[in-house]
Parts: C-alpha cells; sequence; structure tokens
C-alpha cells in the first residue's frame, strides 16, 4: 500500500472572504507513484463534464466544475459525497459541520464563529442539490472505492479569515511566503513521518516559486532532503520514502483535484453566508466574489452599515 496527499488552495487573490487550503490523504494499492486514479474510478468520476443524464461526478480543477453562471449546483453535486463519504456515518447538514470536519485547530474554529456573518452555523448544506442524490452517489463512490482498494483517510483545511491573513502576511513579508508556509504546516496534520509506506505528495506550484526545500526543512526534524528537479514547471524532492512534487496543472492529478474542489465550495458557501448578511443590512446589494475590482465596489456601498455596525477594516478586508 501506499500513500498520496493532494493539495491545492482557493480564494489567495481576493480581498474579501477566506483563503481556503485544503490537503486531502489517500491510501492506495501498490507504489503511488504508478496509481492512476481516474482509471480505477472510471465507472463514477469524469475529468470531462459528464452527460446531462450521467451520474458520473466530475473531479477536475474547481475553475472546470464550477462557474458563476452555472451557479454552485455543479461543484456542490461532484464534491459532497466525498465530503459526506468522509463524515461516516452522520449526514453532513450544516456548515458548521463542514468547519468541525475540515478544521484541525479548536482556537481557528472559535475565529471563525466570531465574525458577524458566520454566526449562522447551522446554514444547511448541501444548498443547492437534492441530498438524496449525494447520498446514492456517496454509496456508487464507497462501492467504487472499496473494489479498487482505495481509502480516503483525511481531509484537512486551512480558513484563513481576512484579520489572520494580515497578520500573517505582516510577519512572514509577502502573501506569498504565507501561502507557502501555510501549505507546510497543513501538510504536518496529514503527513505521518513515522510510516513506512511509500508516500507521494502533489500540491499546486505557488506563483513563481521554484525552491520549496528551505520551507519543507521547517517542518521536518533535521532529516535530508534530496533536490531532485527545481524548474518553471515542476519541483521535486525526496524525503525517505517520500516523493514531494509542486508543479503546475497538478490538478490533473486527482486528489489534487478533489482537494480544489473542496476548497472552492469551502469558500464559496462561506460567501453566500457572507452576502446575505450584509443583505439583510444593505437592501438591493449586489453580492460579491471579493475579487478586487469587485470588492471595492461592494465595499463602498455597505460603507454606512460598516460603521453602523461597528465592523473595522481589520475583520473586513484583506490588504494585501
Amino acid at each position: 500500500m501506499g500513500l498520496l496527499i493532494g493539495m491545492d488552495e482557493a480564494g489567495y487573490g481576493p480581498n474579501l472572504g477566506p483563503l481556503v487550503i485544503t490537503a486531502s490523504l489517500w491510501k492506495v494499492p501498490g507504489d503511488p507513484r504508478d496509481f492512476d486514479f481516474w482509471e480505477a474510478l472510471q465507472s463514477v468520476v469524469s475529468q470531462k463534464k459528464p452527460s446531462r443524464n450521467s451520474s458520473k461526478l466530475h473531479v477536475a480543477d474547481s475553475k472546470q466544475v464550477h462557474s458563476s453562471s452555472a451557479g454552485l449546483a455543479p461543484l456542490e453535486r461532484s464534491i459532497m459525497p466525498f465530503l459526506q463519504l468522509l463524515s461516516g456515518e452522520s449526514s453532513l447538514v450544516s456548515l458548521g459541520e463542514l468547519w468541525r470536519l475540515l478544521i484541525a485547530s479548536p482556537a481557528h474554529f472559535d475565529e471563525i464563529q466570531k465574525q458577524p456573518w458566520n454566526g449562522n452555523d447551522g446554514f444547511s448544506i448541501p444548498t443547492v442539490v437534492d441530498p438524496e442524490v449525494v447520498q446514492q452517489s456517496r454509496l456508487n463512490l464507497q462501492q467504487a472505492f472499496a473494489a479498487a482498494g482505495i481509502e480516503l483517510q483525511a481531509v484537512c483545511s486551512e480558513i484563513v479569515l481576512p484579520e489572520r491573513f494580515n497578520h500573517l502576511c505582516r510577519e512572514y513579508g509577502s502573501k506569498g511566503v504565507l501561502l507557502t508556509r501555510l501549505c507546510m504546516q497543513l501538510l504536518t496534520r496529514v503527513w505521518d513521518r513515522e510510516s513506512t509506506e511509500p508516500a507521494l505528495i502533489i500540491g499546486d506550484k505557488h506563483g513563481g516559486r521554484n525552491r520549496y526545500d528551505e520551507y519543507l526543512d521547517e517542518i521536518l526534524d533535521g532529516e535530508m532532503i534530496f533536490r531532485v528537479e527545481e524548474s518553471t514547471a515542476k519541483s521535486v524532492y525526496r524525503i525517505g520514502n517520500t516523493e514531494v512534487r509542486f508543479q503546475t496543472k497538478a490538478e490533473d492529478h486527482f486528489p489534487v483535484a478533489v482537494s480544489s474542489m473542496v476548497c472552492k465550495y469551502t469558500r464559496e458557501v462561506m460567501m453566500e453566508l457572507f452576502n446575505q448578511y450584509w443583505l439583510q443590512h444593505v437592501p438591493d446589494l449586489k453580492p460579491t466574489k471579493g475579487y478586487p475590482v469587485d470588492a471595492r465596489r461592494f465595499k463602498n456601498e455597505i460603507a454606512t452599515a460598516q460603521e453602523r455596525l461597528e465592523i473595522t477594516d481589520q475583520v473586513l478586508w484583506r490588504g494585501q
């Protein structure tokens, strides 16, 4: 058996809403570098958008699965069965339960709940898709995983709100370093260095960064890191029986695609809650996704309500 970890993020660029980073941990038969998820799960998932009548789940980079014009349904339809499978016997029915499932640190959970717009942790999920459809897809996935010898062992996320984001940017000097260090810290929650099983870790490249060994060194206890390759296409390292890759188009790998979709879904649902909150205080307010140009429009339109509600920019706005 071998282990595969896929990492990705959503919400790196916006001024409003959270940055979400996710790592998913999988156990697979044989050498993880040779295992093909797409072939093993071809009866239940598809990298390309399935036909209208297909029961297959669309698993790919979240940018391919989700679009503003189509709404949340396609993404929710595809990722909720994985989350329900992870939740075990209890069904996942609220945003609060999703946070508890994904977040390892109780302190960060409390931080999320303290934001004015996140008080409703009972916000129901799935938001659009029929829960019975989700449950049937969960059963299909479960059967396909069992037949292929695949185990989804963990999904863990960092949900970074504006106040913490800004603080860490100041501490680390840039949001690029922030992203890399948070990814490394997240990795320590799902990567068991005591395991003797071969492991493959794959993440998307962080902008133009080619060197990651100094950041890997920060989370390792003096272990030798062998630099295999560092280029614009990918950076590859060996640590014992583990291979670590940061590469372009990492979402072509199934574990990274699932992590990408978890990130996007979590952020989208939290932005839905955010927009609902402000609409209660500013009638006819157009919702925002939080990206720079529209975020400034949104901030201007809520300025009076923000002052009345005594909500500081420190809580609301990512300034980096």
